[in-house]
């Protein structure tokens, strides 16, 4: 990547940051459906501050700057819930979106003893759809949230040499 970028956990005082980094990263995915009140788009700073302390959640920075992010959340039953995957545009297509979920699946497989891993995105996301399938992510069905939107669900077992492997080499 040439520049070097710290994967690290969360801190509330990264919530702001958090919060205003995903309102500019969802702003393309709301065009691409048409839909500008998409949930990433209208959470409260609150709400935010709340994830921060029930899953795990994972921030890239770049200095003091926070340029990605991503969260999870274990259920009952032990699978992983990922969600919020986000990456300044301007560090996209560099490795960032694929080292942050690496990071989260390996502290989600080890700390939280997380024994699936699932994650969803919309239909049109290619980009986003390439990067789960490239991790091994395969799809495993679709709900219809509104005529513009269908999210597709992906799931995978933890692989945790190759993650860790990813995550602490990259």
């Amino acid at each position: 990547m040439g520049m070097s970028v710290s994967i690290s956990a969360a801190a509330e005082t990264d919530a702001e940051q958090i919060l205003k980094l995903q309102y500019l990263c969802y702003q393309s995915e709301a065009e691409l459906y048409g839909d500008y009140s998409i949930e990433p788009l209208t959470q409260s700073l609150d709400d935010l501050r709340a994830e921060l302390g029930r899953g795990c959640v994972l921030v890239a920075r770049l200095g003091e700057e926070v340029v990605g992010s991503v969260r999870g959340f274990v259920d009952a039953e032990g699978t992983a819930e990922i969600t919020g995957l986000i990456v300044h545009p301007r560090l996209q297509r560099h490795g960032l979106g694929g080292r942050l979920l690496a990071a989260v699946e390996e502290r989600l497989a080890g700390e939280w003893a997380a024994k699936r891993f699932r994650l969803a995105t919309g239909q049109r996301s290619e980009g986003n759809l390439r990067l789960y399938r490239k991790w091994g992510y395969r799809s495993t069905g679709t709900t219809e949230v509104t005529r513009k939107l269908t999210l597709v669900t992906l799931e995978k077992e933890p692989d945790k040499g190759v993650a860790h492997a990813l995550a602490t080499t990259a």
